[in-house]
Formats: C-alpha cells, sequence, structure tokens
C-alpha cells in the first residue's frame, strides 16, 4: 500500500498521515512514513519526543551525501550521477515510533521543481527506491504540490489522498493537485475533508466531490486540538475520530478495488488465497 497525502496548508493532511500510518502499524503492517512537507511536522504526529525531533536532518539538506553518492563536483554546470545508490540509506535515517520508520525527506530550498542538482536528484532517487523497490505501506506526507513525485514513481502511488475542508479555497487547491496528478500518471485521486463541523459542512462537501472519490471525514475533535497542544500524537490520545480513521482505511481498499475494475467477490477470492 502506498498513499501520498496532499492539500492546503493547514487542512490537517500532516494530522491524517501519523493516523493513517500509527494505524497501520497497529495492524502489524511494516509501515514507513515519509515527511516531504517543508514545514515537517510529521514526527510530532506521530508521537515522536520533541528531543528526538530536534536531532533529525532531512536527506535534502545533507549537501556532502548528495555530492558523495553522485560524484558532483564544486561549481555550476558540474556533472553527476542521476542514479545514485541510495538502498542503504533509509535504514541509516529512519527514525523508528511505535511500528513506524520515520524518514524526513524535506524539501531541496533552490530551484523549485526544476532544480537538477545533485540534492534533488538524491532525493527523487531515494523517493524512487521507497515507492518501487520495497514491500512497506508507504505513508508520504507531502505539500501542496507534488514536485517529489516524478513520472517514473506516480504509478507506485495506489492513492493520491487530498485533503479538503468545506471551503471554496481549499476546494480550488484540491482541483489545482488533481491537475497536477493527471499530468505526471497517478491513477487514482480520492478526499477525504476534514474539521467538519456541523451537518452544513459535511453537505457541502458531499456536494462539491463525487461520492465516489471521497472516502471519508474527520470532523472536529477536541482530542486533536489537545494533543497539537500537548505536542503528542492525537492516536496515543485518542478518541471517536480513530473509528473515522478506520472508516478511512476500509474505504481506500475499497476505492482502489473499484477503480481498478475488480469486483468484491474476486478481491475476496484474492485474499482468501493469499492468505
Amino acid at each position: 500500500m502506498k498513499l501520498a497525502i496532499a492539500g492546503k496548508g493547514g487542512v490537517g493532511k500532516t494530522t491524517l498521515a501519523g493516523l493513517l500510518a500509527r494505524s497501520y502499524a497497529e495492524d502489524g503492517n511494516r509501515v514507513v512514513a515519509i515527511d516531504a512537507d517543508p514545514d515537517a511536522n510529521l514526527a510530532s504526529s506521530l508521537g515522536i519526543s520533541p528531543q528526538q525531533v530536534a536531532n533529525i536532518e532531512p536527506i535534502s539538506r545533507m549537501k556532502e551525501l548528495a555530492k558523495e553518492r553522485t560524484g558532483a563536483s564544486e561549481g555550476y554546470g558540474s556533472l553527476f550521477i542521476l542514479n545514485p545508490k541510495v538502498d542503504d540509506l533509509p535504514e541509516r535515517f529512519f527514525v523508528e515510533h511505535k511500528g513506524v520508520l520515520l524518514l524526513v525527506m524535506g524539501t531541496v530550498d533552490q530551484g523549485g521543481s526544476g532544480c537538477v542538482c545533485p540534492e534533488h536528484t538524491l532525493v527523487r532517487a531515494l523517493m524512487k527506491h521507497l515507492l518501487l523497490d520495497r514491500n512497506d505501506v508507504v505513508i508520504l506526507d507531502m505539500e501542496a504540490g507534488i514536485e517529489h513525485l516524478g513520472r517514473a514513481t506516480a504509478e507506485s502511488v495506489d492513492v493520491l489522498i487530498v485533503m479538503v475542508e468545506a471551503g471554496q479555497r481549499s476546494l480550488q487547491t484540491a482541483a489545482h493537485i488533481e491537475k497536477l496528478a493527471a499530468e505526471i500518471g497517478i491513477p487514482r485521486v480520492a478526499y477525504v475533508a476534514s474539521k467538519i463541523q456541523s451537518k452544513a459542512d459535511r453537505e457541502f462537501i458531499e456536494r462539491a466531490l463525487p461520492k465516489k472519490q471521497l472516502l471519508g471525514t474527520i470532523s472536529m475533535h477536541e482530542q486533536i486540538r489537545e494533543a497539537d497542544r500537548l505536542n503528542l500524537s492525537p492516536y496515543d490520545i485518542g478518541g471517536n475520530f480513530l473509528e473515522e480513521v478506520v472508516g478511512i482505511k476500509r474505504r481506500v481498499q475499497e476505492f482502489i478495488v473499484e477503480q481498478a475494475g475488480i469486483s468484491q467477490e474476486k478481491a475476496s477470492e484474492c485474499r482468501q488465497e493469499n492468505s
């Protein structure tokens, strides 16, 4: 299972990424959580202590490592390899917590999405390795853009989950993300609505989004806000929202099956054969 989560800043995508990662890990899966957001708050959402967080350096800032692996030399326009060795890096830089392996990828500061530099090359190669070469549940917490995902890795994402709120600006960002996803070939895009506070919010979301693509909602819960104030994981505090997360996980599986054109009966037979 490879899930990427994107959305407008502050919409709750990092909270959902942390909750899904912890929930999949509790089910007994080997889970890799990738923080590819410049704000890099996924560690806190997973419940990793502030002391550990302070010692985490994003891969994108490891300039010397990037030079070493790509063979880059000093100076503008220097040549370097575009497929550096990265398969040993996850185990070197993972931070493990409650069965979740966190890797803080970060973003390359200069050059934007068009940057072809050693750091960007290293990040893209590592992302490709994590998505294509490993048999893990991968939860990818992204910024509103999806620049980390190139055409070589886009098809490996089972679902791009776009987080939205009950508001037009959030939906406009979501439409932009879905357009980018189509351009690079991400096969399945779905939505989760967060911070739902009323019947009016729920009705707004149900009118605005296709029913087949709506995976579920996360209501506005005081426990989630309390976890943020205490710098704890909402998963550890607990609340009714955990039931909503379980429902989203179930709906993700159904959505993949539906989009693949496989009947529920055939999917059930496959699961029985695999077990």
